[in-house]
């Protein structure tokens, strides 16, 4: 029991200790960069402000959520807190700016974080569809994956090209390098990773998921995680010659050797320094690396930060 109280002193030590490690960064840096004082009109119709015949799919940084349909997940204050780590809708993510979707789902088309479910994916498909509708030149990038531990929905692939038909973007490495306008009337990048079922084929209505690529660093340490996106950004080609699409995730997890389980607690121990993150992107010289930037509970300034340095590479800034 004594071991137990002094190895959690000293996590606390360690934490208090990483947190100081991004309070002086950022009095040391700052947190501007080319586009920092950028702010979209209209964020359900960012994209739109930019002009869709310029405006490049490798240029775009765009802001993801990690476990995306986790809203309205197991049960309210009692285990909503330990798998929860957004807030709003996927409407709703899609309308405050968000353009990347981290989903998960079971075998019966449950989406789930873990063993904890919520909403069938038809409700999540609804909310991009209605999204859809409301829009017309805002791409959005879909990544549904069978969760951890459990078996894929049948026939899975079938069913998301009848839903999404219309609006998939073919799987093509061309589609990198061209504008939004050539993209057009298709709006979905859908990226399904299934545990056993085949993978999505080359020239395919879905993509595999060698085409969405990260590191995942499984650590409630914010210094360790931002530094470790830090490193393992800096080792990839940049947007401009790479044919998939790479994300960073500005989140930490929860550890099962912690009393900290609370998803929304630990988040807040690094969810404010994603613009540090992007300042420091500069000044290791890999910000024309950077591409899909995602996190827990977003929020109107997250998407700003990645919408800005969008800017500032349209303006030939950055």
């Amino acid at each position: 029991m004594g071991s137990q109280v002094s190895k959690q002193i000293e996590r606390r030590k360690q934490i208090s200790i990483q947190k100081k490690v991004l309070v002086d960064l950022e009095e040391s840096f700052g947190e501007t960069y080319p586009g920092s004082d950028y702010r979209p009109s209209d964020r359900k119709n960012w994209m739109a402000e930019f002009n869709p015949e310029k405006l490049h799919i490798n240029q775009i940084v765009w802001p993801g959520t990690h476990d995306s349909a986790t809203n309205r997940i197991g049960i309210p204050l009692i285990t909503r807190p330990f798998a929860q780590c957004q807030s709003l809708s996927i409407y709703r993510q899609l309308c405050v700016g968000t353009r990347v979707f981290d989903i998960r789902v079971q075998e019966d088309r449950r989406v789930c974080h873990g063993i904890l479910t919520t909403y069938s994916v038809d409700v999540v498909i609804g909310d991009l569809k209605r999204f859809l509708s409301e829009t017309e030149s805002e791409i959005v990038i879909f990544e549904i994956r069978t969760e951890f531990g459990h078996e894929d929905p049948p026939e899975f692939d079938k069913f998301l090209e009848e839903q999404l038909g219309e609006y998939l973007i073919h799987h093509d490495n061309i589609v990198f390098g061209k504008t939004i306008a050539e993209l057009l009337p298709k709006r979905v990048i859908c990226v399904w990773k299934p545990r056993k079922s085949p993978a999505p084929k080359h020239g395919s209505p879905l993509w595999s998921a060698g085409y969405l690529k990260d590191n995942w660093i499984d650590t409630d340490l914010p210094s360790t995680k931002f530094e470790s996106n830090m490193k393992h950004l800096s080792e990839q080609p940049s947007v401009l010659s790479r044919k998939y699409f790479y994300r960073v995730e500005n989140t930490v997890t929860p550890q099962a050797d912690n009393p900290i389980v609370c998803v929304k607690l630990v988040t807040n121990r690094i969810h404010g320094y994603a613009r540090l993150f992007i300042t420091q992107c500069f000044s290791e010289g890999c910000a024309d690396k950077l591409q899909i930037f995602s996190t827990d509970f977003i929020d109107e300034d997250f998407v700003d930060a990645c919408v800005g340095l969008t800017q500032a590479r349209v303006e030939g800034k950055a």
